[in-house]
């Protein structure tokens, strides 16, 4: 058995179009590499080696100031109907989608990942959940729907994992990969 998803659902595609709506006017061609040498690339500064020249890592980084990202936050809220004083300033960059139980929460925010990676060209993504069954429901849903989101962006390259403290190496990958990454971790254990 193989499960069908319906990429057209209106409620879960304003979800996700909420999310990346609020970093519009992001510059998707900026390099968010870091290295060595003491050089600037992007907005991070490279560290000093011997192996001048080399890329310790990739990120995301949001070139967007607080003044755009609210003028993009108040439009999602009124497209929304939702009345709200809050800015950045006073609140912070903490963002919440909330949705019923059973509407597709994974699915969004998993989507959600594709869509700012194929609009922003961001890479680098962690998922915190709650416990480990959520996190192996999680890991799970990655699973099922790999090739609904192959077919939905190209096939983009992807990989996920879950954190461990004693695999270094995972993590390091996930610091140097250029392609999309997942970190899935939970906080409890």
């Amino acid at each position: 058995m193989k499960f069908q998803f319906n990429p057209n659902q209106e409620y879960q595609l304003s979800a996700i179009s909420a999310v990346a709506d609020l970093f519009e006017g992001q510059d998707s061609s900026f390099n968010s590499s870091f290295g060595i040498g003491g050089k600037r690339i992007g907005s991070l500064q490279e560290m000093s080696s011997e192996k001048a020249g080399h890329t310790l890592g990739y990120g995301n980084t949001l070139t967007l100031d607080n003044e755009q990202l609210n003028k993009n936050l108040k439009s999602i809220q009124n497209k929304n109907q939702i009345l709200s004083q809050n800015n950045i300033e006073s609140k912070g960059k903490n963002f919440s989608v909330e949705m019923e139980t059973g509407t597709g929460k994974t699915y969004v925010y998993l989507r959600t990942i594709f869509e700012l990676n194929k609009q922003y060209n961001w890479t680098k993504f962690i998922i915190v959940v709650p416990s480990i069954a959520v996190r192996e429901g999680v890991l799970k849903s990655l699973e099922i729907m790999k090739s609904h989101f192959e077919g939905l962006y190209n096939k983009i390259p992807y990989s996920q994992f879950v954190y461990q403290s004693k695999k270094t190496s995972l993590l390091r990958n996930f610091a140097t990969a250029s392609q999309l990454q997942v970190m899935l971790i939970n906080i409890a254990d």
